[in-house]
This record gives C-alpha cells, sequence and structure tokens, in this order.
C-alpha cells in the first residue's frame, strides 16, 4: 500500500472532533450536492477535505499550524490546480453555519453544479404541431 494512501487511512480513523463536525455535514452530498472526500492525499500532503468536481481543497488550522509552513503548503497544492480554504477550528465549533455558507460560495465561484436537472426537468418550450 503506498504510503500517502495509508497515511490517509490513519488520519480518516483518529479524526479531532472539529473534522467529525464538518465531516456530518458535507458527507453523502449534503451541502447542495456536492461529493467530498476527507483525507484525501494530493501528491505528498493530505488534505482534510477535498470536493475533487470544484478542485476545492478544505482545510482546517488549529493551533499546531503555521502562517509560513501552511502559505508553502497553499502554494504547493495550487500549483495541481486546487484552491484552498482555510478556516480555524473554533470557527467550525462557534460558527459551523458561516462555514458553509463561505464553502458553498467557494464551490459557485470554482464549478459548474455536480448535478445538473436531466433534461427532461428542465422548462422546456411548448411543441407546436404544424
Amino acid at each position: 500500500m503506498d504510503g500517502r494512501v495509508f497515511r490517509a487511512r490513519q488520519l480518516r480513523q483518529n479524526r479531532a472532533d472539529v473534522e467529525k463536525l464538518l465531516w456530518s455535514r458535507l458527507r453523502d452530498r449534503q451541502l447542495d450536492g456536492w461529493k467530498f472526500r476527507r483525507q484525501e492525499p494530493i501528491d505528498r500532503f493530505t488534505v482534510d477535505f477535498l470536493c475533487a468536481d470544484a478542485k476545492l481543497v478544505i482545510e482546517l488550522d488549529g493551533g499546531q499550524h503555521t502562517a509560513e509552513l501552511d502559505a508553502e503548503r497553499t502554494r504547493m497544492i495550487e500549483a495541481f490546480g486546487y484552491f484552498i480554504i482555510r478556516f480555524w477550528n473554533n470557527d467550525v465549533n462557534n460558527n459551523i453555519a458561516g462555514v458553509l455558507v463561505r464553502i458553498q460560495d467557494a464551490l459557485r465561484a470554482n464549478a459548474p453544479h455536480p448535478d445538473p436537472l436531466p433534461d427532461g426537468e428542465r422548462e422546456q418550450e411548448p411543441h407546436h404541431d404544424r
């Protein structure tokens, strides 16, 4: 098994409470139908949450993070074409609704919705027989 995949699996099994809280709101396409994965490897990094369709990465930052290291990590992940948004752990704990709105805004800004209406459900012009 690839070391990155093994590490991602370990991280999924040992998540912090703040990650569990956000995951409970992102999983199973609960957020406007978007599919998220958690603890997903991108190159040599493991990101907290990924919406591959929107190329959106969500990172949760606690006291162990430093601006310098986060900036370098962000640059490297963005080089793969991803857009990253970061939240402090206390933002997720104290304002989950605001965090979800910001994620929705980022999703709308970066990609078309992953589940457009099927052709049969679109409003169509009436057909006229000739």
